[in-house]
């Protein structure tokens, strides 16, 4: 029987090892901490009873990911939930502009209601088409060219660009906070992309989040495999290909890495040829994430109360300011007011939250800011900054809060080797980066060793729970399997 070793059990490790197995191979995912999810993984941070998600948190790719729809993974318990408001973005005017799916509470933008709609109604139209071009590698033949066309031509410009479209503040606002989820600049060509795609699909789509935190996507990714047969072995670090015989008990035919590319170096080490090493020494990281999980009593006092209603919530202000800071992060430089990305998950699962003895609820808070890579400036000072940022749209927060967990960028590397320097995107968003990663290649899964892929979000389509560049992978190397 055809064997297959997937390192690394994040939802692209598991989407692979699923396509394979699918296959008829045997499947083995070897993941080096105790418990299996990569990026997906949900734990009790702060406080008994409370659930906070370790890092992704809301799922607009994964409610639209094709792969995770032909899986049908609500048979293994997963379940999307969604808020009432998809996205919020207050101002330091007490206005706030929202997102939602099917375009409503559109009314929010404004004078620029009808630009907005103008905007994405064709990309919401066709999203479906979109995303089943979007979500493959860069070089094949497009099934929807027109779509794809339209979306690549507004997706070049710089999303500082689009923000002129609008005459006030809240919509341009709302795309620079969405076009910030990248992690760059928001000045430079292509940096439209992800906010034109991310935003579309909260109309489309929304942004939910998976009941019970996001391990339940994990959990039924691994519940998937098994019932093909493939298994996942935790605690379980893998150093170099050659030590696989040894874990596995003979050499796999197939194996894909689900690893940053400076885990794929280390593993696969002399064996890469020169010029795929030299790729992968070459591979660009951006800027990281501050992490920071709250446990709190009620609910967040916000200024404009409809912030309360959403699950995700962008605090940086208006769209020059967000550029600015994005910019800073970029060069290296601790913005003072850093863009920071809030999760209130409980707003629609209430699973997640406690409550006190006397019945008050318990809540779990989700925020990170965008600080430079590697930055170590101090983790009470960025926390601070952190809360200072709450404060400025809420005041109050800070008296409601009962427990934190805090995670740095050199936390996160060490929870999760992939996150390089706290980078939890797999790499910097550069207009030559987002086109050709990892690397320039026909095939960017390859490694350049017989049987061997990368599976991870440095490879096509990217960051973003979705398990598309794991699928894509998995493919790859079963072509290689039917032509050796």
């Amino acid at each position: 029987m055809t064997t297959a070793v997937v390192i690394g059990s994040g939802p692209n490790g598991l989407s692979a090892a699923v396509r394979l197995a699918h296959a008829g191979l045997d499947v083995t995912v070897l993941e080096a901490a105790d418990h299996p999810g990569g990026g997906t993984r949900t734990s009790e941070l702060t406080l008994p009873g409370v659930l906070h998600d370790e890092c992704s948190g809301f799922h607009p790719t994964g409610a639209a990911s094709p792969y995770f729809a032909a899986l049908g993974l609500e048979r293994h318990g997963l379940r999307w939930l969604w808020p009432e408001v998809d996205l919020a973005h207050p101002l330091d005017d007490g206005r706030a502009a929202l997102a939602t799916r099917g375009l409503r509470h559109i009314d929010s933008l404004g004078a620029d209601a009808h630009r907005w709609r103008r905007m994405f109604t064709p990309l919401i139209a066709r999203f479906d088409d979109l995303v089943a071009d979007v979500f493959r590698p860069l070089v094949h033949v497009p099934r929807h060219p027109v779509t794809l066309g339209r979306f690549g031509i507004q997706a070049l410009a710089p999303a500082m660009w689009q923000t002129r479209r609008f005459s006030d503040e809240p919509a341009r606002a709302l795309f620079a906070g969405v076009a910030a989820h990248a992690f760059g600049r928001l000045d430079t060509p292509l940096s439209s992309a992800v906010g034109l795609l991310l935003t579309a699909a909260a109309h489309a789509f929304g942004w939910p989040v998976a009941e019970g935190g996001s391990a339940a996507i994990s959990r039924a990714l691994t519940a998937e495999l098994a019932a093909h047969g493939g298994r996942v072995r935790t605690g379980i670090r893998v150093e170099s290909l050659g030590g696989l015989r040894d874990l596995t008990g003979a050499a796999p035919d197939v194996v894909l890495l689900d690893t940053a590319p400076a885990g794929a170096l280390t593993i696969a080490g002399d064996a890469l040829p020169v010029r795929v090493r030299r790729a992968l020494q070459r591979y660009s990281y951006g800027p990281a994430a501050h992490k920071v999980d709250f446990a709190i009593e009620g609910d967040i006092p916000w200024v404009n109360r409809d912030c309360g209603r959403a699950g995700t919530v962008h605090l940086g202000g208006s769209a020059r300011e967000i550029a600015d800071v994005e910019a800073a992060t970029a060069c290296g430089r601790m913005p003072r007011r850093p863009f920071v990305l809030l999760g209130q998950q409980y707003v629609a699962d209430p699973s997640r939250s406690d409550s006190t003895e006397s019945g008050a609820a318990i809540n779990p808070v989700y925020a990170y800011a965008h600080v430079p890579h590697g930055y170590d400036g101090g983790a009470g000072d960025a926390t601070e900054t952190v809360i200072a940022q709450i404060e400025r749209f809420a005041p109050g927060f800070r008296e409601r809060i009962l427990a934190t967990s805090v995670r740095g960028p050199a936390d996160l590397e060490a929870h999760n080797s992939n996150y390089v320097g706290g980078d939890i995107a797999a790499g910097a968003q550069t207009a030559i980066q987002t086109v050709f990663r990892p690397r320039p290649a026909v095939n960017p899964y390859a490694l350049g060793i017989p049987g061997v892929y990368l599976c991870s979000s440095a490879t096509p389509p990217g960051a973003g729970v979705h398990g598309m560049s794991g699928y894509h992978a998995a493919e790859a190397a079963l072509d290689w399997l039917r032509r050796r």
